[in-house]
């Protein structure tokens, strides 16, 4: 039996319009978009009808950096498929991909098969899976060709991370070419892995334990140079490349120029390294330990070079990189040495409002607030226009946004499973009023409505940027 709702009164914002439309929903798709008072929205019934009067109607948020239950450092991120769809679904994100992860030794099929089964069932909102490559070899290369056939077309590579995910030149290089010829998208975290280590061991040895080490020894020279090296090898490949978190002006300045180039070469940022610097790191006692990740935060002044960057569309995309840890029983591992603290931040459920404040400062328009937080993840990931969008055929992931309500972010408020918040007490302009994933409300008037489930896999095409 066929399905309905129609939603009325708001203002539509899409990557590429703002238009005061109503939108008809059917069968869990937008089935027509009508100006508000046309003759055409006059007839329309349905069984539900939605009020956003005063609010933006948009397009679900889709975060393509996700780490749920990803083991690291002797623990495993916090957030479940379950909890950490949930948590996207409140911050307004209605798709995430997250990445499956080949252990060494292993085939792509194992890590592959494991985490299907981990989200299996479990997930609020639809996901699909990026790859992750720890141990490049002819069997693995050529369980590559078969992955994208499956919908998993894109695969990430580690220059940090020696004996867990590093891979040296050669295999990176072997990747790439692979990648070149199946079409598949190679995604690189940019940092020199060797020489960091050699860094940290020497911090160490001079007794430099706290938190804030952790960013000192990550120079910013080694991300730029990790980045320089990973768009050389593309090139020699002749394969796309997807620079992940990038926290540095000078990886900026990497990209930018690769760009100017031609290249097909592309560049994610994230939340933490837009609006947290190594000031949070330095926070007294161990309290700087809730902002270890990788690449670290970094001092203030780069932050206006990541927003030039997303300004300049030099970065093209804003993801989370959500990986949460609790400080109390996981980031104090690193008690008295700042390498063992688990890398990750969360945020999955921040984002979106975290980037419609950038909005309301004037930093970027609410057009390309939507395109690097839902079109461009959704075209750069084989996801659009199923995802990332508001157009007749897309999935109806729609939501009713409030641009005006102040809300304090707060651990006590929000629905990660985590015990802090990375934003705690700041104070943000707008909130998610309401959710659909496919049609079905999984947030309705700031109420949980969802179920573990709901959501499903996505298998997604390769990248739109390339075709």
């Amino acid at each position: 039996m066929s399905t309905r709702t129609l939603i009325r009164g708001g203002l539509v914002v899409t990557a590429a319009d703002e238009l005061h439309a109503d939108v008809l929903i059917e069968d869990g798709r937008i089935a027509a978009l009508a100006a508000h008072g046309s003759d055409a929205a006059a007839r329309w019934t349905a069984e539900r009808t939605i009020d956003a009067t005063d609010r933006y109607v948009i397009p679900g948020g889709v975060d393509a950096h996700t780490h749920m239950e990803l083991p690291f450092g002797g623990t495993s991120a916090s957030d479940t498929f379950e909890t950490g769809t949930r948590a996207a679904a409140w911050g307004g994100t209605t798709t995430i991909v997250d990445f499956a992860v080949q252990s060494v030794g292993h085939s792509l099929r194992e890590g592959l098969d494991t985490w299907y089964a981990k989200a299996d069932g479990r997930c609020a909102i639809d996901y699909g899976f990026h790859m992750i490559l720890s141990d490049v070899n002819e069997h693995t290369l050529g369980e590559m060709d078969k992955l994208v056939e499956e919908g998993i077309s894109s695969f990430k590579l580690f220059m940090a991370y020696p004996g867990v995910f590093y891979s040296d030149d050669g295999r990176i290089l072997r990747a790439m070419q692979r990648s070149a010829h199946n079409g598949g998208l190679i995604m690189m975290h940019a940092e020199n892995g060797i020489a960091i280590d050699v860094l940290v061991e020497q911090a160490l040895a001079r007794g430099e334990t706290d938190p804030r080490y952790h960013g000192e020894v990550r120079k910013v020279l080694l991300e730029a140079e990790a980045t320089h090296r990973a768009i050389q090898l593309a090139r020699v490949a002749g394969s796309p490349l997807y620079v992940v978190h990038v926290s540095a002006e000078e990886a900026v300045q990497e990209l930018a120029a690769a760009r100017d180039k031609g290249l097909n070469v592309f560049g994610e940022t994230c939340p933490q390294y837009l609006f947290l610097s190594t000031d949070n790191l330095a926070e007294p006692g161990f309290e700087g330990a809730k902002y270890v990740c990788s690449t670290p935060l970094r001092p203030r002044e780069h932050q206006e070079a990541l927003w030039r960057g997303l300004r300049t569309n030099d970065l093209q995309v804003v993801s989370t990189d959500h990986c949460p840890f609790c400080f109390t029983g996981q980031k104090d591992l690193g008690r008295g040495d700042f390498s063992k603290i688990p890398n990750g931040l969360p945020g999955v459920e921040n984002r979106m409002d975290l980037l419609h404040q950038a909005v309301v400062d004037g930093r970027i328009s609410r057009r390309r607030w939507i395109e690097i937080a839902c079109a461009t993840p959704a075209r750069m990931f084989g996801l659009y226009p199923q995802k990332g969008t508001i157009a007749p055929g897309a999935d109806a992931d729609v939501v009713i946004y409030d641009p005006h309500v102040r809300q304090t972010l707060s651990a006590e408020t929000h629905h990660m499973n985590v015990d802090y918040s990375a934003y705690e007490g700041k104070t943000v302009t707008g909130q998610v009023e309401t959710v659909l994933s496919r049609g079905e409300p999984v947030i309705e008037q700031r109420k949980f409505t969802g179920r573990a489930g709901h959501g499903v896999f996505i298998p997604r095409s390769t990248c739109q940027y390339l075709n």
